[in-house]
C-alpha cells in the first residue's frame, strides 16, 4: 500500500496511475542508469548452429457447415508430425551430415539425437584448444594494431594488448585488449533455427522438453507463441530455439531467389551439380493429399489435381507439377516417403545457405552475430549502440515516466472521406467538360528514420519551469542543444474546424462516442493535460490552435544522436542488391523505433512445468493467475508481474512518433492545404502516406515547381509526365505509391480498409484477412456495394492455428467488410465524415442518434 500526504497527491496518483496493474515499480539506479554496449562478446561468431525442420501428415477430420452469414471457425484438418531433419553449420567446416529421420515418433526422437550433440559440442567448447602459430600476415597485424579489433579502445598498460583466438577453430580472430579477450567466451547454449518456429514448428516437440526435470526457459509473447524458448542438457549448457523467420520475414520461397546459385555452399555439399539446379528453389509438396502414415508407401506422386492447396484455396501450375515429378524421378525416389525425405532435406539445407549468408552480412556491415540475438530489432539496437558509441541516460524518477507515457501515441490511420473519382488528362475516358480532378497517394519516405534523424532526448532530464509564453515557445529552435517536453491545455477555435476537420491536429488516445476501447483519434476538441514534444506545440500554435496553460515541463539536453546510424543504413539501403536487402536494412533503422517503444506492462510472465514439484510451486505463489495443461508431462503457468524494470528509452520513442506527426503535418498544411486550400480532400491517412483528391490542372507539373518534397526516382526514366528523377530513397521525402500510374477510382470504408483502382491494376487493403483470400474472394465491387448500399461483406478463409500445441487447418468465416466507422462522424450523404468535436455537429438531429444525447443535455450545453 501507498500513502499519500495529501488529497492533492492522491488525487495525482490516481489521474496517472488508476489504469495500471499494481506492481512494484524497478527504476535504473543513479549509478547505472546509462545504456550503452556492452555485448562485445556477441561479435564472436557462435561456431555451431543448428538448422531444422518438420513435417506434418494433416489428417482429416469430421465438420459441419455453418450458415455462411454469421461468424464461424471450423477445425478441418489435424497436423501430425511424421519426419524432420536438421543440420549443424560448423564454423571449421565439415562436422556431421544432414540428420533425416521419419517415424510416428519423430518429435521425441528429434529431441534426443538433438540433445546428444548438444552434449558433445558442450564438450568441445569445454575443452578449448591453444591458438595455431600466427602466419606473417597476422604477425604484422598485431604487431601494428593500436586499437582493440572488438571494442575499438586504445591499448593502455592496465588493458593491453593480447591474441584473441576462436578456441574450437584455433584461428586467430585478431589483436585485442585484456578486458574483451576475457569477455570473448564461447557460448553456453547451442541455437536452433527454425523457419517460422512460432507459428508452425514449436507447436509440434515442445510437449516433448517435459521428459525430465531439466529446466525449461521461456520467452512469450502469449501462452501458446514464444520468441524463443531454452532446454537445459547440463547444468551451464541449454539448447535454444530460434527463429530465423524474426530476422528473415519472408518465405524460403522469396529468399532462395535473393543468392546466386555459387552462394548455396551446404546444397553443393550434398548434391551433385547436375540435380542440384532441381532443388534450388522452394519444393512442391501435397500438403492435403499427404494425410496419412501409409500415403508414405504410395510408390508415384498422385495426379496434379491432389497438389490442390486447401490453404491457400488454389491448384498448382503445370509448370510446378513438371518439377515435382522431375525431382521424383532424377532423384530415384521409390515411394512418397522418400520424397518427403528429400523435401524436407532440401528445405533445410537451403535455410542454412540462407541464414549463413545473412550472418555473414550482419557481421561484415554491423560486427555482430545475429545468433547471440533473439530477434533483429535486438540485433539492430546492439548496432546502433556499438556504432553510435551514445549512452542514453533513463529515467531514475518514475513521475517522468509516467509523464512520458501520456504522450506516446502511434499513427494516425482514419477515412476521411470515403468515395472520389479522377477525371484528367491522363486518363484514357478523360471527359473535358467535368471539372478536373486526380488522386494521389502520397508516402513518406521511412517516415521514422527521418525522425529518428532529428535532435532526440539524450540526457540531463529535469522538470523545467512553466513560465514559457506562446511566443517563447514559437521561437525555440528544433536544433537546440536543449529540448523540452510538455503537458499543457490547447483550445482549438471554432474557426479552425471546417478546415481541419480532414486531419485535425493534436491527437488522442480516447475512446470514440458509445464506444469502451480508447483509439487514436484527431478531434476538434480542446486538449486538457497534453503532454507533447515542443516542435509539435510550435507548429500546432503556428496553425492556429491556442495555449490555454501550461502544467509542467521536462528539460533535457538533446542531439541528433542516431542520424549516423539511420544514415549507414540508408545509404546501404540505396546500394541494395535484392528485395530483402532493401527491407532488411529498413527493418534495421525501423526496429530501433521498436526499441524505444518497448512496453514492458504488457510483458507477460508464463512458466513452463513439466513435473508436479515445479507446478506445485508455482501455483502456491501469491501472483499465481492461472494454468494451462498442454500434455501429461507439460504445463503452463501464468504469474501475475509483481516487479516491473522500465529500463527502456520511452522518453526516445515517444519523441520519434511525434517529430514523424510533425513531418505529416507540415506537409499537409503548410504545403498541400496552402496551395490547394478548397480544392484538396484528405480521403484517407495512415501513419506515412496520404490520399489525396486534388482539383488542379496538371498536378505532375505541380510537382516539378517544387521537387524538393518529393522521391520521383520510381518513375520510369521517360515517363509522359517529363518528371526528373531525383531524391532516391532520401529519408522525409514524399513519393507517388503508385509510381506514375494514375490513380482513377477509390473507396474508403475505415481504418485500413479501403481499396482504389489505377489504369492497370486494383489494390485493396483490408487488415485481417489474408492476402489470398482478399484477392480471391473480395471485390472491388464488394467495397462500393458496402459503401453505398450498406451491404456487410462476410467471407470465408483457411487458417493454420494452434490450441493445446496442437496444429490445426480451420475453416474461419468472418465479417471482413462494414460501413461503420466509429473513429468518424459520418454525414448523412454516407460519403463525407467530420471530426469529433466539429461546431456543427451540436446542430444536426444526426448527433442525437449516433452520440445518443437526449435533446435535454442539448439544451443544457448551449
Amino acid at each position: 500500500l501507498s500513502a499519500f500526504q495529501t488529497e492533492y497527491k492522491l488525487l495525482q496518483h490516481n489521474e496517472m496511475c488508476g489504469n495500471k496493474s499494481p506492481a512494484r515499480v524497478v527504476m535504473p539506479s543513479e549509478t547505472c542508469k546509462f545504456l550503452k554496449f556492452k555485448n562485445f562478446q556477441h561479435s564472436l561468431k557462435i561456431p555451431f548452429v543448428v538448422y531444422a525442420d518438420f513435417e506434418c501428415v494433416t489428417m482429416k477430420t469430421d465438420t459441419c457447415c455453418p450458415d455462411p452469414n454469421f461468424s464461424f471457425t471450423n477445425m478441418y484438418e489435424k497436423h501430425v508430425p511424421i519426419g524432420f531433419c536438421y543440420f549443424i553449420s560448423y564454423q571449421g567446416g565439415h562436422y556431421k551430415d544432414p540428420v533425416v529421420y521419419r517415424g510416428t515418433d519423430a518429435p521425441k526422437c528429434f529431441i534426443e539425437k538433438l540433445e546428444k550433440d548438444a552434449i558433445e559440442i558442450e564438450h568441445i567448447y569445454k575443452n578449448p584448444k591453444p591458438l595455431l602459430p600466427l602466419t606473417e600476415s597476422e604477425k604484422q597485424l598485431y604487431d601494428n594494431a593500436k586499437n582493440c579489433y572488438v571494442c575499438d579502445q586504445t591499448f593502455r598498460e592496465n588493458n593491453i594488448k593480447v591474441r584473441d583466438h576462436n578456441h574450437v577453430t584455433q584461428k586467430f580472430n585478431g589483436p585485442c585488449c585484456n578486458s574483451c579477450n576475457l569477455a570473448m567466451k564461447t557460448p553456453k547454449f547451442l541455437p536452433v533455427f527454425f523457419h517460422n518456429l512460432s507459428g508452425y514448428d514449436a507447436h509440434i516437440f515442445i510437449k516433448e522438453l517435459g521428459y525430465d526435470k531439466k529446466q525449461i526457459n521461456l520467452i512469450p509473447n502469449t501462452e501458446e507463441k514464444y520468441i524463443s524458448f531454452s532446454k537445459s542438457v547440463s547444468n551451464d549448457f541449454q539448447l535454444r530455439f530460434l527463429d530465423s523467420f524474426k530476422f528473415m520475414p519472408s518465405s524460403l520461397e522469396n529468399l532462395i531467389k535473393t543468392l546466386k546459385k555459387d552462394e548455396f555452399k551446404y546444397m553443393k555439399q550434398y548434391f551433385d551439380s547436375e540435380k542440384i539446379d532441381l532443388l534450388l528453389r522452394k519444393g512442391v509438396f501435397p500438403y492435403d493429399y499427404f494425410d496419412s502414415f501409409e500415403k508414405c508407401k504410395d510408390s508415384c506422386l498422385p495426379p496434379i489435381s491432389k497438389f490442390y492447396n486447401e490453404l491457400n484455396e488454389e491448384a498448382i501450375s503445370v509448370e510446378d507439377y513438371n518439377h515435382a515429378c522431375r525431382v521424383f524421378n532424377q532423384f530415384n525416389l521409390s515411394n512418397l516417403g522418400e520424397y518427403c525425405d528429400l523435401y524436407v532435406k532440401t528445405d533445410v539445407l537451403l535455410l542454412t545457405d540462407l541464414f549463413e549468408n545473412f550472418r555473414k552480412i550482419c557481421i561484415q556491415t554491423y560486427k555482430l552475430d545475429p545468433c547471440w540475438y533473439f530477434t533483429t530489432p535486438a540485433l539492430s539496437w546492439d548496432a546502433m549502440l556499438l556504432k553510435t558509441k551514445v549512452a542514453i541516460e533513463l529515467f531514475t524518477d518514475y513521475d517522468m515516466l509516467l509523464f512520458i507515457e501520456n504522450g506516446v501515441r502511434g499513427g494516425i490511420s482514419q477515412c476521411c472521406n470515403r468515395y472520389a473519382k479522377a477525371n484528367n488528362k491522363y486518363m484514357s475516358n478523360f471527359n473535358p467538360d467535368d471539372e478536373i480532378k486526380y488522386l494521389m497517394y502520397l508516402d513518406a519516405n521511412n517516415l521514422y528514420g527521418y525522425a529518428m534523424s532529428k535532435y532526440l532526448p539524450l540526457k540531463d532530464f529535469v522538470w523545467s519551469d512553466n513560465n514559457l509564453t506562446t511566443q517563447d515557445i514559437l521561437n525555440l529552435s528544433d536544433e537546440s542543444d536543449v529540448g523540452y517536453i510538455l503537458e499543457v491545455d490547447l483550445d482549438y477555435p471554432p474557426d479552425l474546424h471546417d478546415k481541419h476537420s480532414d486531419f485535425p491536429l493534436a491527437p488522442e488516445n480516447k475512446p470514440p462516442p458509445n464506444c469502451k476501447e480508447p483509439r487514436l483519434l484527431t478531434t476538434l476538441e480542446p486538449k486538457t493535460k497534453y503532454v507533447l514534444h515542443y516542435s509539435n506545440l510550435k507548429l500546432y500554435l503556428k496553425l492556429g490552435l491556442i495555449l490555454k496553460k501550461i502544467h509542467r515541463v521536462l528539460k533535457f539536453f538533446q542531439s541528433p544522436w542516431l542520424k549516423n546510424y539511420i544514415d549507414y543504413n540508408t545509404k546501404l539501403r540505396t546500394k541494395a542488391v535484392n528485395d530483402f536487402q532493401k527491407d532488411f536494412y529498413k527493418l534495421m533503422n525501423n526496429s530501433i523505433f521498436g526499441k524505444t517503444m518497448e512496453n514492458v506492462r504488457r510483458r507477460v510472465d508464463i512458466r513452463l512445468c513439466s513435473t508436479e514439484e515445479q507446478a506445485r510451486k508455482l501455483i502456491a505463489k501469491s501472483n499465481f493467475n492461472r494454468r494451462t495443461i498442454f500434455s501429461e508431462n507439460l504445463m503452463a503457468v501464468h504469474l501475475k508481474k509483481t516487479n516491473i524494470k522500465f529500463f527502456k528509452p520511452i522518453h526516445v520513442g515517444m519523441t520519434i512518433l511525434d517529430l514523424s506527426k510533425v513531418l505529416m503535418y507540415s506537409f499537409h498544411y503548410e504545403y498541400m492545404k496552402h496551395r490547394y486550400d478548397s480544392k484538396i480532400k484528405l480521403m484517407y491517412t495512415d501513419t506515412d502516406s496520404f490520399i489525396y483528391e486534388i482539383k488542379t490542372d496538371d498536378f505532375y507539373s505541380d510537382m516539378k515547381d517544387d521537387l524538393n518534397l518529393y522521391d520521383t526516382s520510381d518513375y520510369d526514366k521517360n515517363n509522359v509526365y517529363n518528371l526528373p528523377l531525383v531524391n532516391k530513397k532520401v529519408i522525409g521525402k514524399m513519393k507517388d505509391e503508385n509510381k506514375g500510374n494514375i490513380m482513377t477510382e477509390y473507396v474508403g470504408l475505415k481504418s485500413k480498409m479501403y481499396a482504389y483502382k489505377t489504369n492497370n491494376k486494383i489494390e485493396k487493403r483490408l487488415k485481417g484477412i489474408k492476402k489470398q483470400t482478399l484477392k480471391n474472394k473480395i471485390t472491388f465491387e464488394d467495397y462500393k456495394d458496402c459503401l453505398l448500399n450498406q451491404k456487410l461483406k462476410y467471407v470465408d478463409m483457411n487458417l493454420i492455428r494452434s490450441k493445446f500445441h496442437s496444429i490445426q487447418s480451420i475453416k474461419q468465416n468472418k465479417l471482413a467488410l462494414s460501413y461503420k466507422d466509429d473513429k468518424r462522424f459520418v454525414n448523412g450523404d454516407g460519403i463525407t465524415t467530420l471530426a469529433h468535436g466539429h461546431w456543427s455537429l451540436m446542430h444536426l438531429d444526426l448527433f442525437n442518434e449516433q452520440y445518443d444525447i437526449k435533446s435535454d443535455d442539448l439544451i443544457n450545453t448551449q
